[in-house]
């Protein structure tokens, strides 16, 4: 994982290197940033990038999210399409090797799912979030749901 320092500098790197245009603003970690990778503020003209998912990310997949947010704001600056949709955003996303999406995040070991199962047919429903088992029924047999456990991903995958 990248210093903040290192972060900033890897970001000026990219820029000077794929972009030939200097980065001036700032590139940070933001630790509130959960399904984004990164995102471009055009409003304080800076970088900010997920602590979490960098973490789980490989040096190339970094370089791929730095890249497209780089994108967006030198588009910015150059008042042009700087937007996802944009034909510009696009045609400069291709060129300089960027990905349009953030990779998958990594699967976690600390994920976990609540296992529910209908109590007539015994037919189980693991989820990520819990839920009101009084507004649901099994899709088998209609049958009334009750929370069993919950799991690790990992024990989730072994079961099958």
């Amino acid at each position: 994982m990248l210093t903040q320092q290192q972060l900033q500098a890897r970001v000026e790197y990219i820029s000077r290197e794929f972009f030939h245009l200097p980065f001036t603003d700032r590139a940070v970690y933001n630790n509130r940033l959960r399904r984004a990778a990164g995102r471009f503020l055009p409003a304080t003209m800076s970088l900010d990038f997920s602590v979490k998912l960098f973490a789980g990310y490989t040096e190339a997949q970094r370089d791929d999210v730095i890249k497209h947010e780089l994108t967006h704001y030198h588009l910015y600056r150059m008042h042009r399409g700087y937007k996802h949709g944009d034909a510009d955003f696009k045609a400069l996303l291709a060129r300089v090797g960027g990905t349009r999406f953030a990779p998958a995040p990594p699967a976690s070991d600390h994920e976990f799912y609540y296992v529910y199962q209908c109590q007539r047919c015994g037919q189980k429903y693991p989820r990520r979030r819990r839920f009101n088992t009084n507004r649901y029924v099994c899709s088998k047999c209609r049958g009334h749901l009750v929370g069993v456990a919950v799991v690790s991903a990992a024990q989730l995958q072994a079961e099958g």
